[in-house]
């Protein structure tokens, strides 16, 4: 499946919630089912920098794709990079570069989020395309 492709089942199942209280119980259960990152990978260096809360990210390239395990101290926060880790994670760098996340504003996110939280999402974002790009230029 492409990006593309996962961002819209996404997008799918969000509209199936009437309110969101919904949607952040949904986001509690995908932070439950998030690829965890090892323990050995709770640094420093994998601390995604302005989160309130703390939220590691590891990325590994396997086949020429980047697959990414994550964590958070907070539930929501969990939810948030389970989105993310499942929209970007066994894809490869350069999709990943390229694409949008015009997906986050069509399920409404981030005008339900704290600015906080909101801040926590764009930096989350931020640090998933940067390690594409560290990737990318592996690849290169």
């Amino acid at each position: 499946m492409t990006i593309q492709d996962i961002q819209n089942d996404i997008v799918d199942e969000f509209s199936m919630f009437d309110d969101w209280m919904q949607r952040y119980e949904y986001m509690i259960e995908l932070g439950k089912s998030l690829p965890l990152i090892d323990e050995k990978y709770k640094t420093e260096d994998n601390i995604i920098k302005g989160c309130q809360s703390k939220v590691w990210v590891h990325a590994e390239l396997e086949d020429e794709k980047l697959v990414f395990t994550a964590d958070s101290d907070a539930i929501i926060t969990k939810g948030i990079i389970a989105i993310l880790v499942r929209a970007f994670s066994n894809q490869s760098p350069k999709a990943i570069i390229e694409a949008n996340t015009e997906f986050i504003d069509q399920i409404g996110l981030k005008e339900h989020l704290s600015p906080t939280r909101a801040n926590g999402l764009v930096s989350m974002i931020k640090q998933l395309k940067m390690y594409a790009i560290a990737y990318q230029t592996q690849l290169n």
